[in-house]
Formats: structure tokens, sequence, C-alpha cells
């Protein structure tokens, strides 16, 4: 335990009263840790599944902290990351690596997960408003090509790559990706790929930001959405030969004659109409991102495994039982999470 007795007065300049050893130590008016305890509790409190996690691991390596303190921390620090966010997206990005030779390749993946949301009924014994809501949170990852590569397993990895989360809109995800991606050398790459799953969302961010991009529809999400058709049109049993014949024509370079069998699938009537209607219409909207075979000889990717991955990693966090979140509570940690991610943690301890 140490005791310290310092001065208190008032600063002659701005006429503010406080202690000076505080200023020079870097805390604030009402702070209790110091900026290093901070950093490591912050840093813990991220790299964990839950608060109270966090707080097991923190007391392991020798700090008795409760998870409730660990809230309060990473509203405070997240406030802070979202306004140097917001503050750094009125600059221009600087490359970090302005020495690094052309890119042949820069890639953006974009998708979306839901996430609980306390309702404006939640907690109370009787209401008729729902207690819970689920909302969209977007997600964008950022690499280079060369960035990418395989484990002795065959397990893709990336040695670098952004990650951007956002609960509002779309163009919003795309501004905050597009300021990081230019920080990653997005000016160096001779051509642009976005890869997504169809929704209409990703391809308004790609014409918004990247407007001569090539764009991808993930394989593994036309699979599944003909799947789907295949099981309404020929039952479950009967739906494999189809399918696979016509994926194999998909991923080896007659897209073309793809989508004319499609379009000369009759609608049956009954019940399956609307949905073989709708996926007919899904292929028709994609058919100008579906040239698999094209894209594959290139050695680009035409799957959003990093996107995915990145998703499942924020629902790992953001989606587990017991959660149920604030706009506030989860974009302040999201924030806080993605300073990590991103390279800028060490900005949040040297504020002006």
């Amino acid at each position: 335990m140490v005791k310290v007795i310092t001065w208190y007065g008032q600063n002659p300049a701005t006429g503010q009263w406080g202690y000076p050893i505080r200023q020079t130590w870097g805390l604030t008016s009402h702070q209790e840790m110091s900026p290093g305890l901070e950093d490591k509790l912050a840093f813990t409190l991220t790299a964990t599944s839950s608060y109270r996690e966090a707080m097991e691991v923190a007391q392991k390596w020798g700090c008795p902290v409760d998870d409730s303190t660990l809230y309060v921390l990473a509203q405070r620090l997240g406030e802070r990351a979202e306004q140097q966010t917001q503050k750094r997206l009125g600059t221009v990005a600087q490359e970090q690596l302005p020495q690094r030779a052309a890119s042949e390749l820069a890639v953006f993946m974009m998708d979306g997960w839901q996430a609980r949301y306390r309702g404006p009924g939640f907690g109370k014994k009787r209401t008729k408003k729902k207690r819970v809501e689920w909302h969209e949170v977007k997600m964008g990852v950022f690499y280079l090509q060369e960035q990418a590569g395989r484990t002795e397993g065959g397990r893709g990895v990336l040695t670098e790559k952004v990650v951007v989360a956002w609960q509002g809109e779309s163009l919003e995800l795309g501004r905050r990706l597009h300021w990081e991606a230019l920080r990653r050398g997005l000016g160096r790459a001779q051509w642009i790929l976005v890869v997504g799953d169809g929704a209409p969302w990703i391809w308004n961010v790609a014409a918004d930001r990247w407007a001569d991009a090539v764009q991808m529809l993930d394989f593994y999400h036309a699979s599944e959405h003909l799947w789907e058709l295949g099981r309404v049109l020929f039952g479950e049993n009967q739906a494999k030969e189809w399918v696979e014949g016509r994926l194999h024509e998909l991923r080896h370079g007659q897209e073309e004659t793809f989508l004319a069998q499609l379009a000369n699938l009759k609608v049956p009537k009954g019940r399956n109409a609307k949905p073989v209607r709708e996926q007919k219409n899904y292929f028709a909207n994609q058919s100008h991102r579906m040239n698999y075979d094209e894209i594959a000889k290139r050695g680009w990717p035409i799957g959003s495994g990093a996107v995915e991955s990145a998703c499942s990693g924020h629902q790992n966090r953001f989606k587990r039982r017991g959660q149920f979140w604030t706009h506030k509570g989860l974009g302040n940690l999201a924030a806080l999470k993605q300073a990590r991610e991103n390279k800028h943690w060490d900005e949040l301890w040297f504020t002006e």
C-alpha cells in the first residue's frame, strides 16, 4: 500500500482546481486506475468472451477487479475510441507502409449478423412492448491478396487484415472500411474485388465506394440458394443429382448455360410458386457476379470466408447466452475491440 501526499490547487492559466501530479501521471480528475492498468484490463476484456471471464482472467494475473468496473471501463474507453475514429475519418488516411510494392488485388468482403438488443419492454413484468429486439450488425473485411495464404493443413489464413463493424447505415460502414483500407494500401492495388452474399446493401456500398470493382457472389451462398431451389422442385431425396449438375456448370465456366436453364424453369402452381420465383429472381439479379471459373483461375477468392470468420468471432463475444445489448453498450465495446484489431490501440492512451 502506497500513500501519496500531494499538492492541490488552482491552475492560474485555466482557473481549474486539481492535483498537478495526477496530470503529470496522465490521470483525469475522477480516474482511479493508472493508464498502464487500464491498458492491461481493457486489452483483457476485448480478448475474452464476457466481462465476467475478463474479471476472472484479471484476477489470475493479480488484479482483483469486478465485472461492473470492467463494464464502466469499456464504456468510457469505447466512447474515446469512437470519438477518435470520427476524428480520423475527417482526415486524409496516411498509408502505414508507403514503401510497399504495388499489389495486384485488394479484397473487400461484407456480411451481417443479428444481435439481441433490449427492447422497450425489457425487464418489465407486464408489458405489451417487445422485451427483446434483433438488429443487424454489419461487418466488413479488407486485405491485400498477397496477405492471404494457407497452413500446411490447407486452412486459409490472413497475415494482415482490417475488420470493421457497424450498427447503423451500410454506407457509413463503407466510409469507415474505405478509410482503413487506404491506410493499409488500397491505393496501391491494381484491381479491387468485392465479395458478398447477395444482400442489396453490400452492392450499394460497393457502388458508393468502389464503383469500378469486380463484384463476386460468394459461391457458398449461391450453392445454398441452389439447394433450396432443388429441394422445392424435386424434393429432398431427388434434388442431389440436379443440384450437383448445376453447381458443376456454375463453378466451371458454364454460368451462361446455368442461367439459361434456370430461366427456362417453369414456376409451379400452389405453395411452391413463391420460393421458386424468389430463387429464379435471386440468380437473375446476381447473373453478372458469378464468373467463378475466370476469377478462380486468376487466383482470386470466390468465397467470403474471411468476413464469415470475422462475424463468427464477433458473435462469440456479442451473442452469448444471457447477453442483451443496448445500442450504446454494444457500440462502445465494439469500438474498443476494433481499436485493438485495427492497430489504433496505443492512440487510446495519448489523447490531446
